[in-house]
């Protein structure tokens, strides 16, 4: 389909459903191995896959880093014209060599410190021999992990969105069915769900590689010209979509030690079922924001303002649908959240309820503070995206869990998320209409 000329509407639905599918998978990965293992191990279980949490964020972020960014860039090429293919393609081979580089940094440090890693995230005691169990698979096959999420971004951006959800999907259905069997049958516990997950990602790079044997694939490598320029042109594009998932992981960390401090191993178990349920409605958010991007890219290289518009219209729409059904989800059914994922203590189920419709608040706001990020990226304005990622990652959000419990009691942690969504959806609605003001009324053009 067209990204300059198709039906907005269709363009639109048909990249959602594709991404939508996509991102629901990939957090199959984590939700399903939570899970498996915390009904397998207890508590504990659940409590070591939150922990492990972090490691997951750093690696999809990277790849996202050079996914998005580059493919930003991309479409913006393409979407002026002007036989612009291989200046594009050179985008495309500066991020497959940036993702190496960081791929194989990523690999020696989980290889040779994960220990000091997950010590560092909060793991202790049996916790730490959990989640190590849990990661030794996953050693293995680091870069493909990171490479899904470039290649994907590629895939959507060189009009194949369903090659990416069929790769994802391949790789999610051996993983569940591959948690079950190694987890249970194998009775291998932890560490059978990260050698389920760690096959599913090998499945999913294997499937999304046969674009490239397709008669419709326009991605090549070609030599770059001036590649350090092009590395920082797509890290600034692409960070602040990096560090959504980074952010992620740096308040996990900052949860983890704080509810530990404060509330002990109980909360912390909890937590790890908010933060399955929190990858969801992220999952959600990412869905919109990768459906949009490309159709935003193309279009503003084009000069075509009012099509930018129409997406947004939907877009929005679809981030307030998302928001709203997460919330309302928290605040009816807190203890199926937490009897899906592990098998609980009374206590646990006596503490959950609270906790889990306090935080949920915090996701009325969320969809449409992620997908801000994108759109902001994807009309270059890296800077209003940035504020959004580093205010609700670690600034706003940060400061919060910090001082919240020490000022207000432990339970008061909670409130940190909510608050954060609302001090930063305020700056994303103003910056929102501030922008799309700039582009004219007059079709076909912006200012």
């Amino acid at each position: 389909m067209n990204f300059l000329n198709g039906k907005i509407k269709t363009l639109y639905f048909k990249y959602l459903a594709a991404a939508f599918g996509s991102a629901l998978i990939t957090s199959i990965y984590s939700i399903v191995d939570m899970a498996m293992v915390g009904q397998y191990h207890g508590p504990e279980g659940t409590a070591a896959l939150a922990v492990v949490a972090p490691i997951w964020n750093i690696i999809y972020s990277l790849g996202l880093l050079m996914g998005i960014g580059g493919s930003v860039l991309f479409s913006t090429i393409r979407g002026k014209g002007d036989g612009q293919t291989r200046q594009s393609n050179e985008y495309f081979t500066a991020s497959i060599i940036g993702s190496v580089i960081l791929a194989v940094l990523v690999w020696i440090i989980i290889a040779f410190f994960d220990r000091q890693l997950l010590e560092f995230f909060g793991a202790e005691g049996h916790t730490l021999t959990l989640a190590r169990e849990y990661v030794l698979p996953i050693k293995f096959v680091v870069p493909c992990f990171l490479f899904t999420q470039t290649l994907a971004a590629y895939l959507r951006n060189d009009q194949n969105p369903a090659l990416a959800t069929g790769g994802v999907l391949a790789g999610g259905i051996f993983n569940v069915f591959g948690d079950y069997f190694f987890v249970f049958t194998c009775d291998m516990g932890a560490m059978g769900a990260g050698l389920a997950t760690a096959v599913g990602t090998v499945i999913s790079i294997i499937v999304m590689l046969t674009h490239f044997f397709r008669k419709k694939n326009t991605l090549r490598l070609v030599r770059p010209t001036k590649l350090l320029r092009k590395f920082r042109e797509i890290s600034v594009t692409g960070f602040s979509t990096f560090f959504i998932d980074i952010a992620m992981g740096i308040l996990t960390i900052l949860f983890n030690r704080q509810i530990m401090a404060y509330l002990g191993t109980n909360a912390l178990s909890v937590y790890g079922v908010i933060v399955n349920i929190s990858t969801f409605v992220q999952c959600c958010a990412y869905s919109v924001g990768q459906a949009s991007q490309p159709i935003f890219s193309t279009n503003f290289g084009a000069g075509k303002g009012d099509r930018i518009r129409q997406t947004l219209r939907y877009a929005i729409g679809t981030t307030a649908f998302f928001g709203i059904v997460w919330t309302v989800l928290c605040l009816t059914i807190p203890n199926q959240f937490i009897r899906l994922f592990m098998s609980p203590t009374e206590e646990v189920l006596r503490i959950a309820p609270a906790i889990i419709q306090t935080y949920g608040l915090s996701f009325l706001l969320l969809p449409l503070n992620i997908f801000s990020t994108y759109y902001f990226q994807a009309i270059m304005k890296p800077r209003a995206a940035f504020v959004v990622s580093i205010s609700r990652g670690l600034v706003i959000s940060g400061i919060l869990i910090l001082l919240l419990p020490a000022a207000a009691g432990a339970d008061s942690i909670w409130f940190a998320m909510p608050l954060t969504e609302l001090l930063v959806a305020v700056y994303v609605v103003c910056m929102i209409v501030r922008y799309t003001k700039q582009f004219s009324e007059r079709k076909g053009s912006y200012e």
